[in-house]
């Protein structure tokens, strides 16, 4: 398995003189330091024309072009026409930013801003591509005429905004982007806004030359540094540095097409210190709730399967895992489908001396016809069953299971008996809307297992 951080830094001004004596060197420290691609982004004609030219001429370089709100007084028709050919001027143009409004400085008038944001972001909607919208003490206004001119593809980038229109900017499809300035001391309410926010909708970046992050304040950033942000995020996240790299490198990917994709995560990834493994996509519920019918990835990997591996591809993917505290079998599909090679690679891990842990819908019993968990007696240390509905009206409905009235009660049977042959049971329930937890609860009481919540938006 591959360790190496990837990291994206989705915002730069690399153009800027302020690199024009170590340029080259720049950009070795960005790649020492993990970062694999870097998004340039115009401010204005001539930015977004140095952007484009830049792009095209490193391969890990992407532009984006626009006008910012600063210089909303100057704009012309002959501006939005010149926007618009570099827009198509080259594919390495992903987006078109850096737009918006700023309230704050007011280098414009606000009636002139608002009228350029608009046009551009409407020519963003036409070419059909993201914007990268700058928002500064205009909170309102911003998300007003995003939702006005029907944009819901883009990234707000140096979030300044609070935890009620992260929500409400990810709930119109935006991502937020988090830049160096979270690392400062006095900055809670940027990492509060991090706290309560989903990685799956954030981006990390640099703002380069601007914000440098701690150590570095007061002197010239780089994109290098990008990684003290995705440092901090990870800190205040509780996750490990590899998670936020990866999701956040899968963000960029999808917002902007950039491809960087490491196929190795399909069969065996990581998420904190467990390795998951991934060994087939098919399931004996189709829950109604389960991001794979949207998309095959969860915390930035791809789990999408081109066929359904063998013992030895599993192993091979496998590799020699350090600082892992269990092997848990969960990808996009129910791993008990596939019995006899759950048993192989469980033995192999046990032998290893890991634990292991098998996350399941609990339907194995009736996939196979026949009581498979005494099977499992001596390999696994947990279980993780989706019991997600307190009635068999509700499960049906939610879990589309094959098995009819038969599915909710195979499941709690499952359970029941699970406890005979594995040391901890645990059942599981989706906050999906509607959903009375409460009464989920009550049921694994009665069933004698121990009981978990799992966030409806962190499904997947």
């Amino acid at each position: 398995m591959n360790d190496t951080i990837t990291l994206i830094d989705s915002h730069t001004h690399v153009y800027y003189r302020d690199y024009a004596d170590d340029f080259e060197q720049m950009l070795q420290r960005a790649s020492d330091a993990g970062v694999a691609a870097m998004l340039v982004v115009g401010t204005d004609i001539e930015s977004s024309r140095e952007s484009v030219a830049l792009a095209d001429k490193y391969p890990h370089l992407y532009a984006a072009v626009g006008i910012h709100p600063h210089d909303a007084a100057g704009v012309t028709e002959k501006c939005y026409d010149e926007i618009r050919e570099l827009a198509l001027s080259s594919p390495k143009v992903v987006a078109i930013g850096e737009i918006g409004l700023d309230f704050f400085r007011d280098r414009s008038p606000r009636d002139e801003q608002e009228t350029v944001f608009r046009r551009l972001l409407r020519l963003a909607r036409e070419l059909d591509k993201p914007v990268i919208v700058h928002d500064r003490d205009a909170h309102e206004q911003v998300l007003a005429c995003l939702k006005e001119e029907r944009v819901n593809s883009g990234v707000l980038h140096c979030f300044s905004g609070d935890t009620a229109m992260a929500a409400e900017a990810i709930a119109m499809g935006f991502y937020i982007s988090i830049p160096g300035t979270v690392t400062y001391p006095a900055n809670d309410a940027l990492r509060e806004v991090v706290r309560a926010t989903s990685i799956d909708r954030m981006l990390v970046e640099t703002d380069c030359p601007y914000l440098s992050p701690v150590p570095h304040r007061g002197k010239r950033n780089e994109p290098a540094h990008v990684r003290l942000a995705a440092e901090r995020v990870a800190e205040v996240k509780g996750l490990t540095l590899s998670d936020v790299a990866r999701i956040t490198t899968k963000n960029v990917r999808d917002l902007f097409g950039i491809r960087l994709w490491d196929q190795s995560t399909k069969i065996a990834y990581m998420i904190r210190n467990s390795l998951y493994l991934n060994i087939t996509n098919r399931c004996s519920n189709r829950c109604s709730f389960c991001a794979k019918f949207d998309d095959f990835t969860v915390k930035g990997h791809n789990l999408l399967l081109d066929g359904e591996p063998s013992y030895e591809e599993v192993m091979a993917a496998i590799g020699e895992p350090q600082g892992i505290d269990e092997v848990v079998f969960c990808g996009y599909g129910e791993s008990l489908i596939r019995l006899d090679l759950v048993k192989q690679v469980a033995a192999a891990m046990k032998q290893r001396g890991y634990r292991v842990r098998i996350n399941t819908d609990g339907q194995a019993n009736l996939v196979h016809g026949r009581n498979i968990l005494p099977e499992l007696a001596g390999l696994v240390d947990s279980i993780s069953v989706s019991l997600n509905a307190p009635d068999a009206e509700t499960y049906e409905r939610l879990c589309n299971t094959p098995f009819g009235q038969a599915g909710f009660e195979g499941m709690c049977d499952f359970i029941r008996q699970a406890q005979q042959h594995i040391p901890t049971v645990v059942a599981s329930a989706v906050t999906v809307p509607g959903i009375d937890i409460e009464a989920c609860r009550r049921l694994a009481d009665s069933l004698g297992a121990e009981f978990r919540i799992r966030d409806y938006a962190e499904v997947g």
